[in-house]
C-alpha cells in the first residue's frame, strides 16, 4: 500500500462519520429509525467493520445514535429530540440535548479537552509513514501491534511479581468493544460482581444488558468505601469478580485512602475474588503518590482495563485490556471482533510513550484539570454553595454533587434544559435507585461568563424544583 493509501484507511472513519451524518440528517419521520448495520455499511462503503464501529462510536457518544443489544443502532430526528420532555430514557435525552444547537454542556467527562495530543499524534504518523512507506504489518493482528502492547506491558509492570508481557494485552476499536469480549470471555450472564456506586454509565449498562446480576457498593459520606458491606457480600453471595476504580473512583471523585486499599486487597484475596480494575482515569489522580490497587491485590486474579481517549484525545480511541488469563479464548475473540485499527496510528501512540512524551503531557493535563477544578470549584461556591454539597474532585474532569434540601432532579435536569445547559443527573451512574439527588458537572466547561451564566441557572433549577 502506498503512503497515500495507508492515510486513507488512517481516517477512513472520517469519511465514514461525515456519510453517516448526512444519512442520519435525512431522517424525517416521528418514530425511531433503523440504520444500516455494521457489515452492510462496511460492504457498501468498502472499508473495514472496525471503521464503521468507531463511526458509530462517535456518533453514540454524540448522541446522534443509540445502540440496542442484538438488534443494532437507531437514530432519531433532531427536530423529535428537541420535542421530547419527561418521556424516554434519561440517558437518551442527556445525549440528544447534548447535541442541540446552542446547548452548554455541563454532562460530559472528557480531560482532553484542555489538552490533547491529537496534532501530535498526526505529526508522528507523518513521520512514521515516510520512514515506513509500506505496511508495517498484516491487518491480522487482532489484538494490535506489538510495539504498543509491549509499551503497555512495561507501562504497568511494578515489579517482578508484578509484570506484564506483550501477549498480556488486548487493544480494540474503542473501550466498549473491549469490554463487549471481555463479558462474553468470563461468561458473565447470571453471575454476581460488584461495582462501586457511582460507576460509569457505560459500564453499568454493558453489564445490564448482558444479564449481570449487579450489586452496588456505594462510597461513604465520610469519603470511604464501604467494605463492611463489601466484605458481607463477599461471604455470603458467590461474587464473580468486583469491578473497582485504580485510584480515584468517578464521578464522585473519591481517591484510595491507604487503609481502605489494604482492606479491599484482603477482603478479595480472603474470599478468592477476582479484580477487574478500571482505570480509564488512574493516571489523571492529582496526588501522583497514589498507589494503584492493583499493586495491591493478588496479581493472579487481576485484570486490567483502559483507554487512551481521556488522556489522549479523540484520535485516540482506543481501549486495552490486560490479563494473563484466558488468553487463549480472549485471542479467539479478538480475531472474531475482525478489528482493522491503523498500524500507523499504534505505532504513533507507542512512540508517545517509549519517547517519555506521554508523561510529559501527563503532567500538563494534570495541572490544568487541577487549576480548572480551583476555578469552578469557586463558581460553585459562588453560585450554588449554600444549595449543593460537594468536595474538591481528587482526579478528573467533573465534580459530584448533592442537594442540600431534597429536589426532584429529572425536574432539575428538564429546567436546565429549557435554559440550555445540560446536567448528568445522578441517577444515572446507578442502576438500585442510589444518588437521585446528586448530579455531575464537568469543570472542562470553556468561558467564565458561559458558566456562570449555566450555574446561575442551575441555582434558580434547584429551588424550582424543591419537594415539599
Amino acid at each position: 500500500m502506498t503512503r497515500h493509501g495507508e492515510r486513507q484507511a488512517d481516517f477512513a472513519y472520517q469519511a465514514v462519520y461525515r456519510y453517516m451524518i448526512n444519512l442520519i440528517n435525512e431522517v424525517s419521520t416521528d418514530a425511531r429509525v433503523k440504520l444500516p448495520s455494521l457489515r452492510q455499511l462496511a460492504v457498501r462503503l468498502n472499508v473495514s467493520i472496525s471503521t464503521i464501529q468507531y463511526a458509530y462510536s462517535l456518533l453514540e457518544k454524540e448522541g446522534r445514535v443509540y445502540s440496542v443489544p442484538k438488534s443494532g443502532y437507531y437514530a432519531w430526528p433532531i427536530t423529535l429530540r428537541a420535542q421530547q420532555a419527561g418521556d424516554g430514557d434519561l440517558l437518551d435525552r442527556l445525549y440528544a440535548a447534548s447535541r442541540r444547537p446552542g446547548m452548554r454542556v455541563l454532562s460530559g467527562d472528557e480531560p482532553a479537552l484542555l489538552a490533547s495530543l491529537d496534532g501530535t499524534l498526526l505529526r508522528l504518523e507523518r513521520e512514521l509513514v515516510r520512514q515506513y512507506p509500506r505496511p508495517l504489518q498484516p491487518w491480522t493482528q487482532a489484538c494490535g501491534v506489538w510495539e504498543l502492547r509491549a509499551a503497555l506491558a512495561a507501562r504497568y509492570t511494578s515489579s517482578p511479581t508484578r509484570c506484564w508481557q506483550a501477549d498480556d494485552v488486548f487493544i480494540g476499536a474503542d473501550l466498549r468493544s473491549v469490554l463487549d469480549i471481555l463479558i462474553e470471555v468470563l461468561g458473565l450472564r447470571g453471575t454476581t460482581v460488584i461495582v462501586e456506586s457511582p460507576c460509569d454509565w457505560l459500564v453499568l449498562r454493558l453489564l445490564q444488558h448482558a444479564g449481570v446480576r449487579i450489586v452496588e457498593l456505594p462510597w461513604l459520606s465520610e469519603r470511604r468505601l464501604d467494605t463492611a458491606t463489601l466484605e458481607q457480600h463477599l461471604r455470603d453471595e458467590s461474587v464473580h469478580l468486583a469491578l473497582l476504580s485504580s485510584t480515584v473512583s468517578l464521578p464522585s471523585g473519591i481517591a484510595w485512602t491507604p487503609d481502605d486499599r489494604r482492606a479491599v486487597a484482603h477482603l478479595l484475596d480472603h474470599y478468592g475474588c477476582w479484580l477487574l480494575e478500571n482505570d480509564t482515569s488512574g493516571e489523571l489522580s492529582f496526588d501522583r503518590s497514589q498507589e494503584p490497587l492493583r499493586d495491591q491485590v493478588n496479581p493472579e486474579r487481576l485484570m486490567v482495563f483502559s483507554s487512551f481517549e481521556k488522556v489522549l484525545g479523540l484520535e485516540a480511541p482506543y481501549g486495552y485490556l490486560l490479563s494473563r488469563h484466558l488468553n487463549g479464548e480472549l485471542q479467539r475473540q479478538f480475531l472474531l471482533r475482525s478489528f482493522r485499527l491503523s498500524s500507523i496510528r499504534q505505532r504513533a501512540i507507542a512512540r508517545l510513550y517509549q519517547s517519555g512524551r506521554i508523561d510529559r503531557h501527563l503532567c500538563t493535563l494534570r495541572d490544568q484539570l487541577h487549576a480548572q477544578s480551583i476555578h469552578t470549584g469557586q463558581r460553585l461556591e459562588h453560585y450554588v454553595g449554600d444549595q449543593m454539597t460537594y468536595q474538591m474532585p481528587a482526579a478528573g474532569a467533573t465534580f459530584w454533587l448533592e442537594a442540600n434540601r431534597a429536589v426532584d432532579m429529572r425536574e432539575v435536569f428538564q429546567r436546565l434544559l429549557a435554559r440550555q445547559v445540560v446536567i448528568a443527573p445522578g441517577e444515572l451512574f446507578s442502576l438500585g435507585g442510589l444518588h437521585h439527588q446528586h448530579l455531575r458537572l464537568s469543570h472542562t466547561f470553556q468561558g467564565q461568563s458561559e458558566l456562570d451564566t449555566a450555574l446561575l441557572a442551575l441555582s434558580d433549577a434547584l429551588r424550582q424544583a424543591q419537594i415539599g
